[in-house]
This record gives structure tokens, C-alpha cells and sequence, in this order.
């Protein structure tokens, strides 16, 4: 078959998708005003996880399963601006890596909200200015995100999603890399980078800034300079990538929630976070492991953050598998209400394939 008339073919194929998208868009609109009649949330990561999940198992290739989920996002982000004008608050500026977990999330039909600080992102959604918010809350490598957890001891929110990217730093620069003079990026990222920094560049001038996306704007304005940013970062401030993956570690993943104002219904294959504060005992701790495995439930994190309330006092951090109104987590959480201090779920919320 000739060029000219596979060409043809896709515009007719073209000319099909369109109006079976817009049909699609029709339906999300009166999903949408079901949803406005029952104050409902807009965004429901339990039927975003059926949707990704029917599609990839729909899929008989020849697209791979994450080229049809990246393009499934701005289908249903454009759904979701038609149904509501959502704004996500983040943490940081346009092109951080929060920003990037917001897009994967969102999609880029929706208003980001840029945030100073982490207790910003939660005031925004507490407040109602905006839908949802995006914070980081785990690094492979660093450990928890302690503010994170500790906002979540005290706010009403909810985790409602989560989301995983991993952590890929690049030299962003208008110049060439024999060029490069300067280098601007955050205490840590240049951690990150030091022995491919070493090995490439090894007599520029390393200059602290507060993050990445301020680096990008330097080496956006400054001659004979570079950044260690994002490819987002890259995109957003119009600073070429002149190397690709100069971190040292390849497996460096950031973990993030969205909270959000209302709860999640279970999808069957969920996560659960809670925070819980033990009486002064001996063995107090091991009690109130007890309940999980006896009845089977899979821990997959446990992390102690002192309460600031008391000294030598302790919240305990918990990530289990399984949703909070299933039958064996209600019965453990049951259990466990006897048994502590504090006790609070902070959110079941679909798990997410990494």
C-alpha cells in the first residue's frame, strides 16, 4: 500500500477518534454534574485506576502500555477541566519535581498552584482554594519527608492518590559542555551528581541555589553557565538538555500523595497510611504489630517521628496493603483503637503500578 493512501487511512481513523473522544467528553460532562449533585470530588482515583487498568488490558499493542496511559492522562485531564476548573497546589516552582508528580497525575489541562512551603500546599486545599494538593512525602534514598508526616498528625485532609517518579537530573545549558564555566543546582542535587560532575566537569564553579528551577533561570540568563534540573524544568524555563541522567545513582525514586478533602471507595488493590501513638509500656509497640499479622495484613512501612508534645513521645507512621472499609483492615483497626494513644487514617487510596 502506497504512502499517499496509508495517509488517507489515518485521517479517516483521524476524523473517528475525534468524535468518539467528543462523545466520551459528553459523558464525562454528565458524570460531572451526577457528581456536583452529590458534592462529590471531581477526580476519583478509584476510577482512574479502572480506566488505566480496562485500556491496558484492551491493549494488543502495537503501542506500549505507557505511551496508551500517557495519553489516556490528557484525555482525562481534559475531561476534568471541562467538568471543573481544577487547581492543584504543589510544592516549589514550574518545573520542579513535585510539579512533574503533579503533571503525572493531573495531566496539563488543570491550574498548577506553586507553594513555598509544604504547610502552603495544605492550606490551599484546606481552604478550598484549590481542589487538590501534591507533596512529597518518601525518597529512596533520603528517607521520609518529615514535614509531610508531620502535617498530616494534625490536618483533616485525606490521602486520596500517590504517585512515584524517579528522579532523573540533567545539565540544562545554551552552551556546549567544553563551555560550561559555572554550574547552579541545590546542595543536594549536586550530592547527587558528584562523581559524574567530577569525571566531566571538573574545574566549573558549583553555586548553591535554593532549587533546581532557580538554576534553570540562571542558566537560562547567564552565559557560559549550566543547571542540574529537570527535564520539565528544562522545557519550562527553554534551557536545552546537553546531558541526559548524570546522577550517580540510577534508582533514586520520590514518592508523593495528593491530598484531598474527601475519601477514596476501594478499587481491590489499595494502600492504607495511618499514624498511630502507643502507651508508655513495655512491649507496647509489639502489641500493636500483633493484630496485622495475625489476621494477614502486609506492613510495607513503619517509621516512628517524635510528637513535639512530649519528649521521648512518639507517632508511629504506617503503610499497609488494603483498604480501610475492607474486612480484615477494619477488624486490625478495631483492635488497635483499644490499644493506643492516638490512632488515625490518613488515607486509603489506590496503590499504584511502579
Amino acid at each position: 500500500m502506497s504512502i499517499p493512501t496509508l495517509r488517507k487511512k489515518i485521517d479517516v481513523l483521524d476524523g473517528k477518534i475525534v468524535r468518539l473522544l467528543n462523545e466520551r467528553a459528553r459523558a464525562s460532562l454528565a458524570i460531572g454534574h451526577e457528581k456536583k449533585k452529590h458534592q462529590k470530588g471531581i477526580y476519583a482515583p478509584d476510577r482512574e485506576k479502572q480506566v488505566f487498568d480496562s485500556v491496558k488490558g484492551a491493549n494488543r499493542g502495537p503501542m506500549t502500555a505507557s505511551t496508551l496511559e500517557a495519553i489516556y492522562r490528557e484525555i482525562m485531564s481534559g475531561s476534568l477541566s471541562l467538568e471543573k476548573a481544577l487547581r492543584i497546589s504543589f510544592l516549589g516552582t514550574q518545573g520542579s519535581f513535585t510539579h512533574m508528580a503533579a503533571n503525572k497525575k493531573f495531566g496539563s489541562q488543570v491550574e498548577y498552584v506553586a507553594c513555598n512551603s509544604i504547610d502552603e500546599v495544605f492550606q490551599k486545599v484546606d481552604h478550598g482554594d484549590c481542589d487538590y494538593g501534591v507533596v512529597p512525602v518518601e525518597n529512596s534514598i533520603e528517607g521520609a519527608v518529615t514535614h509531610t508526616c508531620d502535617m498530616l498528625v494534625d490536618s483533616d485532609l485525606r490521602i486520596c492518590a500517590q504517585t512515584t517518579i524517579k528522579v532523573e537530573q540533567h545539565l540544562l545549558s545554551k552552551e556546549n559542555l567544553k563551555d560550561v564555566k559555572t554550574i547552579y543546582s541545590n546542595p543536594q542535587s549536586f550530592g547527587q551528581c558528584r562523581h559524574w560532575l567530577a569525571a566531566n566537569l571538573p574545574t566549573a564553579g558549583q553555586i548553591w541555589v535554593a532549587s533546581n528551577t532557580e538554576a534553570a533561570q540562571k542558566a537560562a540568563k547567564q552565559r557560559y553557565s549550566a543547571a542540574i534540573a529537570s527535564s520539565l524544568a528544562a522545557k519550562v524555563y527553554e534551557v536545552p538538555i546537553i546531558r541526559e541522567n548524570i546522577q550517580d545513582m540510577a534508582h533514586n525514586m520520590t514518592r508523593f500523595f495528593v491530598i484531598a478533602r474527601q475519601d477514596v471507595p476501594p478499587t481491590g488493590k489499595d494502600k492504607t497510611s495511618l499514624i498511630f501513638s502507643i502507651k508508655d509500656k513495655v512491649g507496647a509497640l509489639h502489641d500493636m504489630l500483633v493484630p496485622f499479622r495475625k489476621l494477614g495484613i502486609n506492613l510495607t512501612k513503619i517509621e516512628s517521628r517524635p510528637s513535639k508534645k512530649k519528649a521521648w513521645d512518639y507517632y508511629f507512621f504506617v503503610d499497609l496493603i488494603g483498604h480501610r472499609d475492607d474486612a480484615k483492615v477494619k477488624k486490625a483497626l478495631g483492635q488497635l483503637e483499644g490499644m493506643c494513644k492516638y490512632l488515625k487514617v490518613v488515607g486509603s487510596y489506590p496503590q499504584e503500578d511502579i
